[in-house]
Formats: C-alpha cells, structure tokens, sequence
C-alpha cells in the first residue's frame, strides 16, 4: 500500500471501530465460529482474486506456509473466538477495556523479541489511552458484579488480546523476511477460515446460513472493509512504525464504537464520555508523534 501512515491509521481505526456495530448482527441464528469461518473465507477468496488480477504471486515455498498458518491461527481465528465468545458473558465495555491492554502487551513483547525500546511518550501516551477507556466505560463497569461468569469472559477477552498481540510480532517478523502483506493475508485468512472450521466441527456447530438482509450486508462489510481493507491497512503500518505503536488504534476502536452509538443508537453523552475520549485522543497523539 503506497499510502501514507495516518491515511492507514485512520483507515484503520474508522473501519475497525464501525466492526462492533456489524458484529452484532453476525450474532444470534449462526454460532460464532460458524460466521467466522464464513467471514475470513470470503475475505481470502476477495484477496486471491485480487492477487491474480494484479498478477501477484502466489506459490509460496513450506517454510513461509508456516507464517501463513501461524498467523491465520493467531490473527484470523483464536483471536476472534476468544473475542466472540467473551460477549457471551460479559459487556462489550468489559471487553473493550481487556482488548485494549494489548496496546501494552505489544509494547512488553516487541520489547523482549525486537528489542523495541518505547519512548517516554509513548508510555505516557499508552497510559492515557488505558486510563481514558476506564473512565469511558466506567459507568457500564460498575453495574457489573464481578460474578464467575464475568471473570471466565475477562480471562477469554484477555487471553484474545494475547493472541492478537503474539500474531502482531509474527506479522511484523513476517514482513521483515519480505513476505508481502496482500498474499499473506490471502493465505493466512485461508488458514485461519480452516482451523475455525476445524474448531466448529469439533464443538458440533452446524455450518447454517442466516439468509437475513442484515446478516448478509454484515457480514459483507466485515469480510471486505473489517478484513481486507482494515487488515491490509493496519499490518501495512504495523510493519513501517512497529507494534507498539501501530497497536494505540485498539484503544482508539472503542472511541469509535461510542461515537456510532451516540450518532445511531441514541447514546447520551456525558462527562465520562468526554473526559475518556478526550484522554485517549491525547494519548493518540504522544504515540504517533514521537519519531520512531
């Protein structure tokens, strides 16, 4: 992509803050998984007609297979079910605020595996980023009681954003071997499609379709603009700035989500509101304008 890196950022963050509104359409008639598999199956075969059009190549030698595997079972399946699944018992809040602590999980490991050091202001940044997405959601946090059902659905929200971030260093090391981002993500989101299909038939899930209007325009949306485009922007930028800085737009997702929610869902605003979103758009800005 010959874009430039906030073009890509906020391509990023607009399309993957707007996913939580088409996700809860996905969600009902069709297990989880099921929409997955059906997600990131027509997001490869978008990409693999894409590459032949281009005329990019495809055939690719065993040892970059396995960045493909890896990476579809990281960022195309474990990823997305811990995620779906941890909705089911708790508040898509909760699971904003433990998804967000991947900013910091991808500032620890690309630290001890690239040996990133992060600059004060990106620290500070990321801080505030954290801070603003408590106080954010802290109204919907505190009618919440800290039951068993709630902490099993943090632990699979947090075990996702491990999972994401691990798949953020395998992609990053992946574009360093020069593995180009548009044939990766083909097969990778094949290979992730796979082994959730593999996962669905395990757990005895029925491969239905939900032949809804809404499911369809949803799930549309989600495989062309929440994969393709989204992911094709955010592993492109991942591999110019790093993984810890790339990593602010999970953050910035939820700021995203509440902005559509006041435009759409009739949400109030208020100063919980503000003052979170005003923080995190300041910890937005002393992450990507320190230089790298």
């Amino acid at each position: 992509m010959g874009m430039n890196n906030t073009v890509l950022y906020l391509i990023t963050v607009l399309i993957w803050g707007s996913t939580w509104l088409a996700i809860e359409y996905q969600l009902g008639v069709v297990e989880p998984e099921v929409s997955i598999v059906y997600r990131y199956a027509a997001a490869s075969l978008i990409l693999f007609i894409y590459s032949k059009y281009k005329r990019l190549p495809l055939l690719f030698n065993l040892n970059s297979h396995r960045w493909f595997v890896l990476l579809g079972a990281s960022l195309f399946c474990l990823n997305y079910v811990f995620a779906y699944r941890a909705q089911v018992h708790i508040t898509s809040a909760l699971a904003a605020i433990a998804f967000s602590t991947m900013l910091w999980i991808n500032i620890i490991l690309s630290r001890l595996i690239f040996g990133t050091r992060a600059g004060r202001q990106v620290l500070l940044g990321a801080f505030l980023g954290i801070v603003g997405i408590i106080v954010l959601f802290a109204p919907q946090v505190r009618e919440v009681s800290f039951s068993d059902s709630v902490f099993y659905g943090s632990i699979l929200a947090l075990s996702g954003a491990l999972v994401a971030s691990t798949g953020n260093m395998l992609s990053q090391a992946a574009q360093s071997r020069n593995l180009p981002v548009v044939q990766t993500n083909a097969w990778g989101m094949l290979y992730g499609a796979i082994l959730t299909g593999i996962l669905s038939l395990i757990r005895g899930h029925e491969f239905i379709f939900d032949a809804t209007f809404t499911y369809i325009a949803s799930l549309a949306y989600l495989a062309v603009f929440g994969s393709v485009i989204a992911f094709g922007a955010y592993l492109t930028l991942l591999g110019r700035i790093g993984a810890h800085k790339a990593g602010y737009a999970t953050v910035m997702f939820p700021v995203v989500a509440l902005i559509l929610s006041v435009l759409f869902e009739g949400l109030r605003l208020d100063l919980a509101i503000v003052l979170g979103a005003a923080l995190v758009l300041l910890g937005n800005v002393l992450v990507l304008k320190e230089k790298r």
